[in-house]
């Protein structure tokens, strides 16, 4: 586990997951369905290297996923592995890319298998230069058996989809959910919304009957997955691979602004951030409601605000009123890849397989696994359980497939632009819905500066 709850928040953002990837970028969005439903074998350029069965294969892992790895190598000691602690591809970090951008020139020294964030995908799918072999081996050409890319949370996969194929395994998911202390929203005789109106009617009513309390935060690094993506926001819409849409004056986007600005003015939705300095001892204790991901529970409520046991509680993704399909964001979740240029593809591929699927590493694992099955069994670990005010199960494992995929996986962090454009405004008092043109124009800037056209309708 990361020293601190704070950089295990950033961390997960981008890609998040055990303790781990930051935001960004994580998350969790992809190449468009034109892109991903053409065919495995049309546009197989796969050509592996010779194989040397039994050879040693290299592992590049966070400190966070080490142990699972060490694991591995523990319960299948006939596996030759060196096993290397990096940075995990961290949101920001270049590290991996810089490194296989070397290896590539040089023709050697690429690891057997990484982990990293969906980010890392992005390039590790095309060739870092002409003539060079995409860093990632395509898993579902032959490699992993579909049925087992299957058993994936429905669209957790997308970020590792391009040009037809799958060039990861998602270890873990950050889906968002409505957390709640139920022990306050008892004693004052709320009931838990289920809806956005609802939401935004209970925190006007809690800032006036309970001044200080509050329902949710827009004032850290990923707050912008939480809400716009779970309001389905077309910020960042790859349309095509090399297209990007971000149109924040869609009716989604605007309607969540609003929605914000109205709980912001009325005091009840904080623009200071819940990982800022000072927070949890300052407010920690009035927070009656938080629209965030699944390791909220165990790394804000518990690590961060110290909430006793038995008070906080999940509930389903919200919905808009009128609407029957509820759809949530994603604040984290790293990956796995297999490296093309592996001469033990046996191995490589069984190990990333283990540890993304296998019950016997990912029930303890310290966030929610991508693989239901999985998360099945991660759910009835009293570990991962036994401190909510009830059962966690139904809301976590709703929102695992309601994750929204209209919200890309990009070349570039979906939170620098946020934190670069929005907070400081935010800070300033202005609000949401009139930094929308700036944020996108941030946002159409990176993409351009990182090879994207762009389209603003």
């Amino acid at each position: 586990m990361r020293s601190s709850v704070s950089k295990r928040a950033g961390v997960l953002r981008t890609a998040a997951a055990a303790l781990s990837l930051t935001t960004a970028a994580l998350l969790a969005g992809c190449a468009s369905a034109d892109t991903t439903a053409q065919s495995s074998s049309d546009q197989s350029t796969f050509k592996p290297a010779t194989q040397k069965d039994g050879s040693q294969i290299t592992v590049w892992a966070d400190s966070t996923r080490l142990p699972s790895v060490q694991a591995y190598q523990k319960a299948h000691p006939d596996v030759k592995m060196d096993i290397v602690t990096y940075d995990g591809g961290a949101d920001g970090s270049t590290y991996l890319q810089s490194k296989v951008q070397l290896f590539d020139r040089t023709g050697s020294g690429w690891p057997d298998v990484v982990f990293g964030s969906p980010t890392d995908v992005t390039w590790a799918s095309e060739p870092t230069k002409p003539g060079a072999q995409p860093f990632a081996a395509p898993l579902d050409d032959k490699l992993v058996p579909q049925n087992t890319l299957d058993g994936f949370a429905k669209g957790s996969l997308t970020p590792c989809q391009f040009n037809g194929h799958t060039y990861c395994l998602r270890n873990d998911i950050a889906q968002v959910v409505l957390w709640y202390n139920k022990s306050l929203m008892d004693k004052w005789g709320y009931q838990v919304p289920t809806t956005w109106e609802e939401y935004e009617a209970l925190g006007k009513q809690v800032a006036k009957e309970h001044p200080g309390y509050l329902v949710g935060s827009v004032g850290d690094t990923n707050s912008h997955e939480s809400y716009f993506w779970s309001g389905q926001c077309p910020a960042f819409d790859l349309v095509k691979p090399d297209t990007l849409r971000t149109d924040l004056q869609d009716p989604n986007c605007t309607r969540t602004a609003k929605l914000l600005d109205g709980l912001i003015d009325a005091k009840a939705v904080t623009t200071k951030g819940f990982f800022s300095q000072g927070f949890a001892k300052d407010s920690g204790s009035k927070v009656l409601m938080a629209y965030g991901p699944s390791w909220y529970g165990q790394y804000l409520f518990k690590a961060a605000f110290k909430t006793p046991a038995k008070q906080i509680a999940a509930a389903p993704p919200l919905t808009w009123q009128g609407e029957t399909k509820a759809a949530t964001g994603n604040v984290g979740g790293g990956v796995w890849m297999v490296s093309s240029h592996s001469a033990n593809l046996k191995a490589s591929t069984d190990l990333v397989t283990w540890l993304t699927t296998s019950d016997e590493n990912q029930a303890s694992a310290p966030t929610y696994p991508a693989y239901t099955k999985a998360a099945q069994a991660w759910l009835k670990n009293p570990a991962n359980s036994d401190y909510f005010a009830g059962d966690v199960s139904g809301a976590f494992e709703q929102a695992a497939d309601e994750v929204w995929t209209g919200w890309s996986n990009t070349k570039f962090s979906d939170a620098t632009a946020w934190s670069s454009v929005v907070l400081p405004a935010l800070t300033a008092g202005k609000s949401l819905t009139g930094t929308l043109p700036a944020w996108q124009q941030e946002i159409s800037n990176e993409a351009k500066a990182h090879g994207y056209k762009v389209e603003n309708k």
